[in-house]
């Protein structure tokens, strides 16, 4: 794990998301045009990373590592859907399915594929992208549950087949198992495309910082949910992986997607479901500053136990 490099992107994170701040405080972005960077990177740029990181050879161990992130994926998700669950029950009509989608539905799938880059390199990417399949899965069917009450299975099933990010980790697994190699034409423009995906994220987060602002971001209820958000629930996984004895690079790995933000949807849905809108942006801003943080002392502390 390269912690002088988690430290030189988080710089870079940070500067990022200054830059679509002060681009949109400048009037030369509005924060409302964000879906833009949004829609380019979920739809675009994140497959074309997704399906890179898939070119390498397939063995054994890499098969038997997959289906341990998984397995680890799966059991954070089961986790955090009891928590959804179980801790929100007294909060206001408007706000509890904001917490609850937060909880189950953290920013690993926009934020954390940059993240693993950073401090694993493709390895990292390439991992995550199993890592992140149980939770594109709830965020399509539980995660909007909290939202619409009843859900209707058929179309969350289409919603989770038709992902772009599915869809790349399918084509990613195709040409690992099968050996195809891209042309070079081809591998060069995924390669580029993926090299963007990162800055937009974090100009994308500037822009909401710039629409949101800090006034009354930190409150009991935000500060309680940032404390569950980015220290509980990775101190849970990071427990249970060393009970496991899970390797170092999976345990790494896992603890710091689970000590992701929210999701940047959160704040989407809530608008979308006539949920408290502004709470969800204050959570969703609050806990991606304090990931900017947490994450270093995450690393330090996977490094010394």
């Amino acid at each position: 794990m390269n912690f002088k490099e988690l430290f030189i992107l988080q710089f870079m994170m940070f500067a990022e998301m200054t830059a679509g701040w002060l681009l949109c405080k400048a009037k030369i972005l509005n924060p409302k045009d964000r879906s833009v960077f949004s829609k380019a990177v979920v739809n675009l740029l994140l497959p074309c990373n997704i399906v890179k990181s898939f070119q390498t050879e397939l063995n054994a161990d890499l098969m038997k590592d997959f289906m341990i992130v998984l397995l680890v994926s799966i059991g954070i998700q089961i986790f955090c859907t009891i928590l959804a669950s179980t801790l929100f029950n007294r909060m206001k009509k408007e706000q509890k399915p904001v917490l609850q989608y937060a909880t189950v539905c953290s920013n690993a799938g926009f934020l954390g594929n940059a993240v693993a880059e950073g401090v694993y390199g493709e390895m990292g990417l390439l991992y995550g992208q199993i890592y992140l399949i149980p939770l594109r899965i709830v965020m399509w069917t539980a995660g909007i549950s909290y939202f619409e009450g009843k859900s209707d299975f058929r179309s969350k099933l289409i919603k989770i087949i038709t992902h772009p990010c599915i869809i790349a980790v399918i084509i990613g697994l195709v040409l690992m198992i099968s050996g195809i190699t891209l042309p070079s034409a081809i591998d060069r423009t995924l390669t580029s495309l993926g090299r963007c995906s990162t800055p937009l994220i974090m100009l994308f987060l500037g822009m909401v910082l710039a629409e949101t602002g800090f006034e009354g971001m930190i409150s009991k209820d935000t500060l309680l949910f940032s404390l569950l958000r980015l220290i509980l629930i990775p101190a849970a996984v990071l427990l249970v992986c060393r009970i496991l004895n899970v390797g170092a690079f999976i345990t790494g790995l896992s603890v710091l997607l689970a000590a992701m933000p929210a999701g940047s949807t959160t704040s989407v849905l809530a608008e979308q479901y006539k949920a408290d809108v502004a709470f969800a942006s204050k959570v969703v801003v609050l806990t991606t500053l304090g990931s900017i943080i947490l994450l270093p002392a995450w690393v330090y502390l996977l490094q010394v136990i």
